[in-house]
This record gives structure tokens, C-alpha cells and sequence, in this order.
């Protein structure tokens, strides 16, 4: 199974040998003609001058911004973080990163099985069947991607994307809410005279036993088996061992320890499915366009690094508090903290994230040197300074008319 992993990296390693390097860097090692030859196969003849005076220039100011930091790695990071444009890009980058991951994408699909089973399906085979529908969702979405990215831009992509997200996580929330609620109840009788010794001790032990059912069950950590008539009736609650869950199977009952039997489970796994649909196109593929876009050539090994690591380190807390939220909070209350995460995320992109599509790497510095707001706020704001010029000169005005000399009669 693992060296099925190594195909598509042969693949890769060979596709990458007739990789052509960048124009800038060989411009850097004065191969001129290589990065002219590179650049043909780019722009239209009639950009290209152009397009050699604007790599000429930026590459003698990298030089010169390079010799004025230094070498060592500390210095460089320490003229990062002087530069007001890369800490304006390091906003971006890492804001796009961090809310890539606490969307939940990746606990959906390390999960995914597990999550189908909480939707109330019992059979691994049937959870690992649906969760292979939403990774092949995810790679659909990815070329997806490819052609609309471009067309549409990156921040709108990613805004687009967030919206949908937020939509299912809360769909998903109602939906495992209702799993939870309409869970089956426990037959009382069949719980404590199922089998010798097949009883739930938590079971036995509790107050109020009548008042429970399958998901109080499960959260004491025993197995449902459902009622083998309807599996939607009341069933028994029994301690969770392999004897106890072959007898069930062989009494032609449906065995549950993840989740209850529940009618909405084909609903959540649509929403799973929509879900993936909604971020794959936007918030799966274009936080690393913005990362390779949004810092200058001199800082971007610098400033993706330190977005990659706010990638990793997301995912790390994401993937291994997952189980424990979903035990401390429900299924629902998790997808519904996701929901939250998401709205966070989306307001941060709407403020600190540029749209770069379709500008030079001079623009994009420009850009965050001036200072990036919103578009709407934006126009506001020079609304709001146009007017307080006119203001202003108005004031000048009436002030001129009234120390200006009168003429004597």
C-alpha cells in the first residue's frame, strides 16, 4: 500500500527533469540569453522587451536589497520582519494557511470513515466506500480549480469557497444534531438479558437507565445492537467486546460502537460530499498560488516557509484534537466549531488579503507597500478624503473673500 504512494513521485521526479529553470534566477547567474529564450515561450513578441527591462530592474534591486541584509539566515529574517511588505504578505500568507486548515478539511479526510459511521452507518466496507467519494470529490475540485482561478481571481475564490464551507458545516451540524436526538432508546429487557455478562455496566449502574439511548450508550463507551426487525426501535446496550459483538451479528443484527442508527446518514454524507465541493476549488489549492505570489522574489523562501509551518502546525492541532472534540463536544458541536473557525477566517481574508491575479511581482509589492483595504472600504475612505479637501478649500475660500480689501465707494 505504501509503495503505491511512490508511483505519482517517480512520476513527478521524471516530468520535473524537463522542468525549465525560472528567467529570474538564470538572469541572476547572467545567463541572459537562456532567461530571454524562456521568456519567448511566455509573452508575445511584443511584450518581451518589456518584459526583460522590468527582470533587469528587479533583479538589481534584489542584489542590492541582498547586500545591504547580509547572508546569515537571522539577518535575513531580521530584514523580513523590518519590511513592511513582507509582514503585510506574511498577513496574507499565513491567514490563508491557518484558515485552509481550521476549516476541517483535513479531519474530513483522515476521518472520513469514521464520519460516515457517525452519520449511522455501521458497516466499514459501506464508511469506506462513501469516504472514497469525497477524496475523489477533492481531487475533481482541484482541476476545477486550474480553470476558474484565473478567470475569476484568487480572493474571490477563496471568499466564494469559505461561504460554502460555512453553508455545509452548518447544514452538517443540524443534521448530526438530529442523528443525536432521534437515536434509537434502549430496550431495558434485552440490555440486561441479552447474554451472560453482556450487560453495559455504565448501564447497569445508571440512575436513570430508562432515559437513555444509543448515543448515550456510546458516549459510555458500550455497543448498540440494533433491533434486528427495525433497526430504528429500541435495541440493547451491551459492553463493548468482540464475543458480545459477534453474537449480535449472528442474531442477523446490525452492530454500532461509532454512531446510531439514523434516516439522515445518506443526507450527511451529500453535505460531506458538498462540503468538499465547496473548498477544493478555493481554499484547497489557491492559499499556495497567494504564497507563491505575495512575497518578493528576495523574501519568498522566507515567507513560505513560515506560511508552510503555520500550514503544518494547523493541521497537527486540527488532526489530533479531533477525536477528543467530537467526545467532549459531539459530532455536531465539532462541525459547528469548524463553522466558527471558518467565519473567523473569512472576515481575516476579506481584510488582510489582496487580489493578485494577473499582476508582476513589482505590482504586488506596490501593492502591499501601499497598504491594502477592501475595495468597498477603500473607496470610502477616498471618499471620505475628497471631501474633507473640498471641505478644506472651501474653508480657504470664504476665508480669502472675507480678509480680501473692499473696494471704496
Amino acid at each position: 500500500m505504501l509503495g503505491v504512494a511512490g508511483l505519482p513521485a517517480v512520476v513527478q521526479f521524471v516530468l520535473m527533469l524537463s522542468l525549465p529553470e525560472s528567467p529570474r534566477w538564470l538572469y541572476r547567474k547572467s545567463k541572459v540569453d537562456e532567461a530571454k529564450s524562456i521568456l519567448e515561450r511566455i509573452y508575445p513578441a511584443e511584450e518581451l522587451e518589456d518584459e526583460m527591462n522590468a527582470l533587469k530592474i528587479s533583479v538589481e534591486a534584489e542584489k542590492a536589497d541582498e547586500h545591504a541584509l547580509g547572508d546569515s539566515m537571522a539577518q535575513k529574517l531580521k530584514g523580513a520582519f523590518k519590511n513592511v511588505v513582507v509582514r503585510r504578505g506574511l498577513y496574507a500568507g499565513v491567514t490563508v494557511q491557518v484558515a485552509q486548515q481550521f476549516s476541517g478539511i483535513n479531519t474530513v479526510m483522515y476521518y472520513s470513515p469514521t464520519i460516515v459511521q457517525f452519520a449511522g452507518f455501521a458497516s466499514n466496507k459501506t464508511a469506506m466506500a462513501l469516504s472514497l467519494i469525497t477524496s475523489g470529490l477533492n481531487a475533481v475540485g482541484s482541476i476545477v480549480s486550474m480553470t476558474f482561478v484565473d478567470r475569476y481571481g484568487r480572493r474571490r475564490m477563496m471568499i466564494i469557497s469559505m461561504i460554502g464551507i460555512i453553508a455545509c458545516l452548518v447544514v452538517l451540524t443540524i443534521i448530526f444534531s438530529q442523528v443525536a436526538t432521534h437515536s434509537p432508546n434502549i430496550d431495558h429487557f434485552e440490555s440486561m438479558h441479552f447474554a451472560l455478562n453482556a450487560s453495559c455496566s455504565s448501564y447497569v449502574r445508571a440512575k436513570d437507565p430508562t432515559s437513555w439511548n444509543c448515543m448515550s450508550c456510546l458516549r459510555a463507551e458500550c455497543g448498540f445492537c440494533a433491533n434486528g426487525v427495525n433497526k430504528y426501535t429500541p435495541g440493547a446496550c451491551l459492553a463493548l467486546s468482540k464475543d458480545i459483538k459477534d453474537s449480535c451479528r449472528e442474531k442477523h443484527r446490525t452492530w454500532y460502537k461509532d454512531g446510531c442508527p439514523s434516516r439522515f446518514g445518506f443526507l450527511a454524507v451529500v453535505f460531506l460530499g458538498l462540503y468538499i465541493i465547496s473548498y477544493s476549488p478555493g481554499m484547497g489549492t489557491v492559499p499556495w498560488i497567494v504564497n507563491s505570489e505575495i512575497y518578493p522574489l528576495r523574501y519568498r523562501g522566507i515567507g513560505g516557509g513560515i506560511a508552510a509551518v503555520a500550514n503544518w502546525v494547523s493541521n497537527l492541532i486540527v488532526s489530533q484534537t479531533f477525536l477528543t472534540l467530537t467526545k467532549a463536544l459531539g459530532s455536531a458541536g465539532t462541525f459547528l466549531l469548524f463553522a466558527v473557525f471558518c467565519g473567523i477566517g473569512l472576515i481575516f481574508i476579506f481584510w488582510f488579503v489582496p487580489e493578485t491575479k494577473g499582476l508582476q511581482f513589482e505590482e504586488v509589492e506596490k501593492l502591499l507597500q501601499a497598504g491594502f483595504r477592501p475595495e468597498a472600504f477603500r473607496k470610502s475612505s477616498e471618499e471620505t478624503k475628497v471631501d474633507k479637501g473640498k471641505g478644506k478649500a472651501k474653508a480657504e475660500a470664504e476665508t480669502d473673500t472675507e480678509t480680501k480689501p473692499q473696494p471704496s465707494s
